[in-house]
């Protein structure tokens, strides 16, 4: 079966079979379902290189995300998974550019925003981190006809082809069933380091943990960190709070910075006498996960992130596929016993 046949099949133009089986543009309700129920029929399956013949020219896909040494190097851990896959579909007649950003400056995310708008891709993934910024600019790129993934996160009323990434809010609950099973009985506060609060994500992960404590009725005391003031958390910021908050049970980081609560305990010539549970196997929380310092780490495979939303763009843009609207990253947990 061709394209051709199912437009005559369904009563329309082969452009709007086209704009169904790759996502281009918008169709009604009812014409998509009759589209896509006479693929499904048919087995339909698009000849990528065909269509790459057709259209005489490669398949384009960016991949904005922050720089890959912020963040600790979380971001760079993402970007080694979007190349294996660039590498991998590069011979399938697909481009792949990587725009990296100042994720703390406003003007570095326009500029890179304006250079995807601009180059108008076939496709495009990212995090959508910092609301504020990240929405106005969706709205541009749905104007645009730009399909496009997020990994990382997900962000509500939003229409990604596909979104990947944990719960993040059962991800927050685990974290605080883990320090319960730590702790035993928590009289002490608990402090939850909010970093990166205004995303929703972070979010939820503060909201799931903060579920679990209210359920458990143990004391929690929230410090929030917001990413729009231009910087990372520092260690004098998690020094500070440790000073004027001694007597902690535990602390959970919201993010991929624990090792930064540990570093701002050795700043101080303290001995940390309270547990502490993070998120991200980067190479820094990996060493004092290792240590002990570090009690649990929960790992969002972020290098897969990246590769599976590169490959799911393809799969979707290229081949046409039905791609799921979430694919859920397990919520893995590594202690020092189990750190590979």
């Amino acid at each position: 079966m061709t394209v051709k046949e199912i437009a005559e099949i369904a009563g329309v133009s082969i452009g709007t079979v086209d704009r169904v089986l790759y996502n281009r543009g918008r169709v009604s309700p009812e014409t998509k379902a009759k589209i896509e129920a006479i693929i499904e029929q048919h087995q339909f399956t698009p000849n990528p290189i065909a269509r790459r013949l057709k259209r005489n020219r490669a398949y384009h896909f960016c991949a904005l995300l922050p720089k890959r040494e912020q963040d600790a190097g979380y971001w760079g851990q993402a970007l080694q998974g979007i190349q294996k896959s660039a590498a991998e579909i590069s011979s399938l007649g697909v481009k792949t550019e990587v725009i990296e950003f100042d994720r703390y400056s406003q003007e570095e995310f326009q500029s890179a925003a304006a250079a995807i708008l601009k180059a108008k891709p076939d496709g495009l993934i990212f995090p959508p981190i910092m609301p504020d910024r990240t929405k106005p600019f969706i709205e541009e790129i749905q104007k645009a006809d730009i399909p496009y993934v997020f990994f990382d996160a997900d962000l509500p009323g939003m229409e990604p082809i596909c979104a990947i990434g944990q719960d993040s809010f059962r991800g927050g609950y685990l974290a605080g069933r883990l320090m319960h099973l730590f702790a035993g009985k928590i009289t002490r506060p608990v402090a939850v380091l909010d970093v990166h609060g205004e995303d929703y994500h972070i979010i939820r992960r503060r909201d799931g943990f903060l579920r679990y404590a209210g359920e458990h009725k143990f004391p929690v005391l929230v410090q929030e960190y917001s990413g729009y003031r231009g910087m990372e958390i520092s260690v004098k910021e998690i020094s500070r709070f440790l000073r004027a908050n001694s007597g902690l049970t535990g602390v959970f980081i919201t993010n991929c910075m624990a090792h930064r609560v540990v570093e701002a305990v050795k700043e101080r010539k303290k001995v940390q006498d309270f547990l502490l549970i993070g998120y991200d196997l980067i190479p820094k929380n990996r060493v004092f996960l290792r240590e002990g310092r570090i009690n649990a780490i929960i790992s969002q495979r972020s290098e897969d992130q990246g590769r599976n939303a590169l490959l799911n763009l393809y799969l979707s843009i290229v081949l046409g596929q039905r791609i799921p609207p979430k694919l859920e990253i397990p919520l893995d947990i590594y202690f020092k016993e189990n750190i590979p």
